[in-house]
């Protein structure tokens, strides 16, 4: 096997590494980047010339991440990879569109991640319409039509939002908003109280106030029969369950893995799990496809922007989770892998640290 030699071909690498970014994902985002990054020069690199990723902290700031961005560029990076938080690679998304930089979007969902069609920008998560519809359709199928939802000021929330009253209103259901900034949790218990709902979803960020809420709910008699239920995902890390026990099973959310992982994912879930103090979650996946896809597309069309950019139609790459292509989905401006396996998952009761599949796509 030969050792990459030569100039490294360079790409950027955006993750929130820092509060008040969720730094437990970036981590895992990170891990699974870095070590796609690992095999890939492990096995000649690129052309012979080793990857190298050059990493920025985003700290779920969108300012940062532009800025970023723009530095990045001037460091000669042929593509640009990451980013956890939806409203911080929509940023991203938007500078790399006007640098005309390829950027493959590991982990963000919102639909609108650039305000219009670009060439320059795919990604491999799930739109947020199609996942939030998903669970929609679950809540629906589980007996719970009019829910309430405690959420933040944020462009991802609003969106969440609007999807779920949108997809209920069509089934004859309902969507109280209670906003969770203003309400403490015991407050907005006792709005919940006085609410018809029988589910509240948790759209507001982690720890705060998604545990003292989870925790309210739980110690309410009052609440005893409403579902809790967090579509973006808080509960997939440890540090959920290390905060909250069992109070913070039974919640159901969104990931993004199959049910059975494919040969490669399954070596690559080992591999992370050397790398980190805990298991995998799905986001350290979306890490190491990201980096399996751009390493393809370096290969057959060469460590150019433009040939990157020109390259996202026609990847047809084997990825931990599946087969990975992109195309054009109706609504959605970017280059889109349509459709990621998604699952619809709660932790045990009995075992907070395992995990039960309630529905699978």
């Amino acid at each position: 096997m030969n050792t990459p030699h030569g100039p490294a071909v360079r790409l950027g690498a955006l993750a929130p590494l820092s509060r008040p970014g969720w730094d437990e994902a970036g981590r895992h985002l990170l891990a699974g980047l870095e070590l796609a990054v690992a095999d890939v020069n492990a096995a000649g690199g690129i052309g012979g010339r080793p990857l190298e990723l050059l990493v920025r902290d985003t700290a779920a700031d969108p300012r940062r991440a532009t800025e970023a961005v723009a530095e990045l560029a001037r460091a000669g990076v042929v593509a640009l990879a990451g980013e956890y938080h939806s409203v911080v690679a929509r940023a991203a998304a938007t500078e790399a569109d006007a640098l005309g930089l390829p950027f493959l979007c590991s982990s963000a969902v919102l639909d609108a991640l650039t305000e219009k069609p670009t060439p320059w920008v795919a990604r491999l998560p799930p739109a947020q319409s199609y996942g939030w519809r998903t669970y929609a359709d679950f809540l629906l199928g589980a007996g719970h039509g009019d829910i309430a939802v405690a959420s933040e000021p944020s462009a991802y929330w609003a969106a969440g939002t609007r999807i779920l009253r949108d997809h209920l209103a069509a089934h004859g259901g309902t969507v109280r908003e209670l906003d969770a900034r203003a309400l403490t949790p015991t407050a907005l218990c006792d709005a919940l109280a006085g609410e018809r709902a029988t589910a509240l979803l948790l759209l507001t960020g982690f720890p705060e106030p998604a545990v003292p809420l989870v925790r309210a709910v739980r110690e309410d008699p009052r609440l005893a029969g409403v579902l809790l239920g967090a579509p973006a995902g808080q509960p997939e890390l440890p540090s959920w369950p290390a905060l909250l026990g069992r109070d913070g099973a039974a919640i159901p959310f969104l990931r993004y893995l199959p049910e059975r992982l494919t040969p490669l994912g399954t070596r690559v879930g080992t591999a992370l799990r050397r790398r980190l103090p805990d298991p995998p979650s799905f986001v350290a996946y979306e890490g190491y496809d990201t980096i399996t896809v751009l390493a393809e597309v370096l290969r057959s069309h060469g460590p150019d922007r433009a040939r990157v950019a020109e390259a996202w139609p026609h990847v047809a790459v084997d990825g931990t989770r599946g087969r990975i292509t992109f195309s054009r989905a109706p609504g959605i401006s970017v280059w889109q892998w349509a459709w990621p396996p998604l699952q619809i998952v709660d932790r045990d009761p009995a075992r907070p640290d395992r995990f039960r599949v309630l529905h699978s796509t």
